[in-house]
């Protein structure tokens, strides 16, 4: 199982989810889609992960020009409580 995007893991994963929710599925079917489903999730996770790793925030600097500055966790986490 490969997905080259997000979007079409996450699609997929609400979809596995939907399913095992609503439908009466064979245990065989069940199971199929509870592995898909967790491969899924794994997939998601690790693409968020990697994505949290590359935010990035425009400051200006002093002489006005633009930079690019990393942007942590805690940094996101201090702006947030700020509001």
């Amino acid at each position: 199982m490969e997905y080259h995007d997000f979007e079409t893991a996450l699609k997929r994963l609400e979809e596995i989810v939907e399913k095992l929710e609503k439908e009466d599925l064979p245990l065989d079917e069940m199971l199929s889609l509870y592995e898909e489903g967790v491969k899924l999730r794994d997939y998601c996770k690790n693409y968020l992960e990697q994505a949290k790793g590359r935010i990035y925030k425009l400051t200006k600097s002093e002489n006005n020009e633009a930079k690019i500055e990393e942007v942590s966790e805690d940094t996101l986490f201090k702006n947030d409580q700020k509001e």
